[in-house]
């Protein structure tokens, strides 16, 4: 049984984090030592996967930063110091299985970025209190009822980002196919203004043909990169609008596998 306080060593010196009882989603830890205040602890998705609930996301504060936010009287601060910081820490793993961590920004309460050591501190105890649920026996409770509470507008983002970004994608395919016929053109009015220039000197026709703004030669330079840009970005518009329908197509599969009250297996901690 993972014992609910633990000690943690930070620049300021340590802080004490005691965990309450669970909230169906979440723990929250008092604070206490070189900090005081509470950091709030919830199961999260993997930053590279929004469909895989396998990440913990610690916040400065009482409640989730990503869907409340905390007094400025109830931020946690360091002990000898009447600023409040909020931000937060997610806490995942990478392709071989090492733990990572992604820190969104350590803001005062009036914005201000935290200084070089006080936001060591409170990633050392945001990174604590992270570790700690990880070890938790109920971790995979934890990380069922944020899939629960999370799904609902994860769907609604993925379906909108997969349909905006097909939309993207042929926008830029009707622009490359538009390109090209433009690109003759324009190649073909430098043919006849040079056989011109070659008859009849003069300012203007040099002007066309010459290297620099407006004229046909640098119009030329850029459709000949812009329609194969067009193609590259087209394909990489329709790899995002997979990417999402892949998701949320595996975010439906598992709300129809998993009814409310299934618990997933253990997540191993780092």
């Amino acid at each position: 049984m993972t014992s609910p306080s633990l000690t943690i060593e930070t620049p300021a010196g340590p802080v004490r984090a005691t965990a309450g009882p669970r909230e169906d989603n979440a723990v929250v830890f008092e604070l206490g030592g070189a900090m005081r205040g509470s950091v709030h602890v919830t199961g999260t998705t993997d930053p590279h996967r929004w469909d895989q609930f396998t990440a913990v996301r610690a916040c400065l504060g009482p409640v989730n930063a990503f869907t409340s936010t905390a007094p400025d009287e109830d931020l946690p601060r360091l002990a000898r110091s009447r600023t409040g910081y909020r931000g937060s820490l997610t806490l995942y793993r990478d392709n071989t299985g090492r733990p990572e961590v992604s820190v969104h920004p350590l803001l005062s309460a009036a914005d201000h970025p935290a200084s070089e050591k006080t936001a060591a501190v409170l990633t050392a105890v945001l990174r604590g209190c992270a570790e700690h649920v990880t070890q938790r026996a109920d971790l995979p409770a934890i990380l069922e009822a944020s899939r629960q509470r999370d799904t609902p507008g994860l769907l609604r983002f993925l379906t909108w980002s997969a349909s905006y970004h097909q939309t993207e994608a042929a926008r830029l395919e009707r622009e490359a196919r538009t390109a090209l016929p433009t690109l003759k053109a324009a190649e073909a009015a430098w043919r006849t203004a040079a056989r011109w220039l070659a008859l009849y000197p003069h300012p203007v026709l040099l002007l066309m043909l010459a290297d620099r703004p407006d004229s046909l030669t640098q119009k030329i330079r850029e459709l000949q990169w812009w329609a194969p840009y067009c193609v590259n970005a087209a394909a990489d518009e329709h790899q995002r609008a997979r990417h999402a329908q892949t998701e949320a197509d595996s975010l439906r599969a598992q709300q129809r596998r998993r009814p409310r009250g299934h618990r997933p297996a253990l997540v191993s901690a780092p």
